[in-house]
This record gives C-alpha cells, sequence and structure tokens, in this order.
C-alpha cells in the first residue's frame, strides 16, 4: 500500500478533517495572550520591592563622642535612654507620613509637627511641643550661571527641620540646597561641643545654614553689578525681564532669611532656660551672621528698585527721543508736502506758472527749506 501522504495522517488524527493553517493560528494567539495576562498578575510568592528608607544615618552619642555599631532608630532611643549624657541623631531625607508615623510614635512626637515636616512648606519658626521643640529652616543655594536670562534660577530652596528632644535630636532635610552629612563629619570631630547634647546639634545645623545664606549673598553681588552695569552703559540693552526675573529671585531668599531673626531672637535671650548657657553664644554668634546677611538683602532690594527705575527712566526717554525724530522727519516731509499740494490745485493764475525755470526753482526751494529745517532739527538734538 502507498505511503499516506501527510494531511491524509492529520485528517485521521482529527476525525476525518484536514487541517489548515487558519485552524490552528487562533489557537495559537488565545494562548499566547492568556500565558501573558497570566505573567502580569503579581504573583504572592514573589515579595514586593522594598521601599526606599529615608533614614540616612542614625547615630548614638555618648560624652561627646559616637558609639560605633548600627542601631535602628528605636534601639538607639532606648540605649540614649539608659546612658547619663547620651543622645541619637537620626538623620532624615524627604520621608513619607508612614515612615515618618512610625518614628514619631517612637520618639512620642506632636502630630502637627509631624505634618509639618512631611510637608515641607513651612516658614522659619520655632515651636515647643512639650519637652521637644521644633525648628523650621529654610535653607538656600546659589545656582550657578553663566548669563543672567528671563528664567535663569538664581536660588535653589529647600527645608530643613530638627526635632530637639531631652534625648535625641531628629533632622528632616527636603531638598540638596544644604546637605548634612557635613556637618555631622565636622561635628563629631568637636567632642567638647557634643558633651551639650541635641542642642549642640541645632547650633551647627543652624550656622550651616546661615554660612550658606552669607555666600549666596557674596554671590549674588555680582549678578547686581552686572544688572547695573548693563543697565547704566551708554548702549544699554537691559531688558527689564532680566531685573524682574533677578527680583523675584531676591524675593524667594527673602523669604528664606527675614523671618529666622525672631527664631533665633528666642534662642539666644537670656531667659531661655531650655538651651545651655554656652550653647546660646554660639548661636549669638549665628545672629550676627543672620543679620549681616539681612542687611545684604536689604540693600539688593533697594538697589533693584533703584536699577529698575532707572531702567525704566531710559525707555520713557528712548520712546521721547524716538517721538522726537519721528516729529522732526514729519515736518520736514511736510514741507514738500504743502508746497506741492498748492501747486496741485491746478488754478490758471498762479504765480511762476509761466517761468521757464519755475519748476527747478521750486524743488530747489522744498530742499533749502528741508536743509535749514534738517540743520535746525540736529542743532536742538531731535535728530
Amino acid at each position: 500500500m502507498a505511503e499516506r501522504t501527510r494531511q491524509e495522517r492529520d485528517a485521521a488524527d482529527h476525525g476525518g478533517r484536514v487541517l489548515r493553517p487558519r485552524d490552528w493560528v487562533a489557537p495559537v494567539r488565545a494562548m499566547t495572550r492568556r500565558l501573558a495576562s497570566d505573567d502580569d498578575t503579581p504573583n504572592p510568592a514573589v515579595p514586593a520591592a522594598p521601599q526606599r528608607s529615608a533614614v540616612v544615618d542614625c547615630a548614638l552619642y555618648v560624652d561627646g563622642r559616637r558609639r560605633p555599631g548600627d542601631r535602628d532608630y528605636a534601639e538607639a532611643l532606648a540605649e540614649a535612654r539608659q546612658e547619663r549624657n547620651g543622645f541619637v541623631w537620626l538623620g532624615l531625607h524627604e520621608p513619607d507620613l508612614s515612615e515618618m508615623t512610625a518614628i514619631a510614635a517612637t520618639y512620642d512626637l506632636h502630630e502637627l509637627a509631624v505634618e509639618d515636616a512631611v510637608k515641607a512648606q513651612q516658614r522659619p519658626k520655632l515651636e515647643q511641643f512639650g519637652d521637644v521643640n521644633f525648628l523650621a529652616l529654610r535653607t538656600a543655594r546659589y545656582c550657578e550661571h553663566t548669563e543672567l536670562t528671563e528664567t535663569s534660577e538664581v536660588i535653589e530652596t529647600g527645608q530643613v527641620m530638627l526635632f530637639i528632644g531631652p534625648n535625641f535630636l531628629i533632622s528632616v532635610r527636603h531638598g540638596d540646597a544644604c546637605r548634612l552629612t557635613p556637618v555631622r563629619a565636622e561635628l563629631e570631630r568637636k567632642e567638647d561641643l557634643l558633651l551639650h547634647g541635641p542642642w549642640a546639634v541645632a547650633y551647627a545645623v543652624t550656622d550651616r545654614v546661615v554660612d550658606i545664606y552669607l555666600e549666596v549673598a557674596d554671590q549674588l553681588e555680582d549678578d547686581m553689578d552686572m544688572l547695573e552695569a548693563e543697565v547704566f552703559d551708554r548702549q544699554a540693552s537691559g531688558r527689564i525681564q532680566r531685573i524682574y526675573q533677578m527680583k523675584r529671585e531676591l524675593v524667594e531668599f527673602r523669604r528664606a532669611v527675614m523671618p529666622l531673626q525672631r527664631p533665633l531672637l528666642t534662642l539666644t535671650a537670656q531667659m531661655n532656660r531650655e538651651v545651655p548657657k554656652e550653647v546660646r553664644r554660639y548661636f549669638r554668634d549665628v545672629q550676627d551672621h543672620l543679620s549681616r546677611t539681612v542687611e545684604q538683602v536689604n540693600s539688593y532690594d533697594d538697589l533693584l528698585n533703584s536699577i529698575l527705575q532707572a531702567r525704566l527712566a531710559q525707555v520713557t526717554v528712548d520712546q521721547n527721543n524716538d517721538m522726537r525724530k519721528i516729529a522732526a522727519w514729519a515736518a520736514i516731509a511736510a514741507v514738500w508736502t504743502a508746497i506741492a499740494g498748492i501747486y496741485g490745485m491746478n488754478f490758471e493764475v498762479m504765480p511762476e506758472l509761466k517761468m521757464t525755470y519755475g519748476y527747478p526753482v521750486v524743488l530747489a526751494l522744498m530742499l533749502t527749506i528741508s536743509l535749514a529745517l534738517y540743520r535746525w532739527f540736529r542743532r536742538n538734538g531731535w535728530l
């Protein structure tokens, strides 16, 4: 018997029906879609990716020295309470509400202060919730730029908030305008200062923030000089939008600097018994630096107002000069228009109609009057 063909064998295996390509393409596609949907379904056996922790560093300090080893923030607080002169510095970077709530439950933080720390939209202030003081600071950083434009970002701001308790200090940082890792490294080399506890850390952070204020204020002076040079240049081309942009950036910097005066005044007051006396002296130094920054910001604001008024006056003068030039050229053109209009009235009896050289005489008269007017306007500064 002759060997059966492939189609006949397939037909025999499938009830006598010969399979065509369309008979198997559709089931394969359906199976592919089903497998793909199964792959998209999360597998409960596979653990979810761990969330990012906001804890940057958690350190236990006893007698001004950092204890070696890594600790959980709850474990570190328990050890600090067992030591006579120990405290915890917990550093956080942009924590979410769930993690901040867990930390607040461990350290007994007030819910209003926790909400402020998560939102990071606070003006500089100092508040007290029981044994815990809440200090909010606005940080600032100068953004390098080759040219000041209408959209240049000159000042970048952020926030640092401090929870200062009897055995702990929690620093919550938002943004990168002021990093606290260098502050921690420098402070750990000053054991005598760390002996004063959490308020020593609060001073070091505040001092760092205000020192950056001074740097920003000094760098802003170069931008002010550049704006002033552009406005008072003989060929002034400085646009008013640049001045407005600079003024907006200065307002943002001003909002960070000005409100901090009252919290520092409270921290340096003699009646403030919570801050150690030796630390209050350090805070007075920070207050002096802040006062210098405030004076610079006020002077920059006055200078910007003067530059803006000067530029507006220049624009007004330029517009007046343009109008005078237009009026002068209009007066010169009016001579030609008036004389030509008179001779265009087509009267039969008019002077010089029968003169052989009447046409060139009239043109010479118009040109002479125009030259005389041009010299007169030129002499008076209209042209």
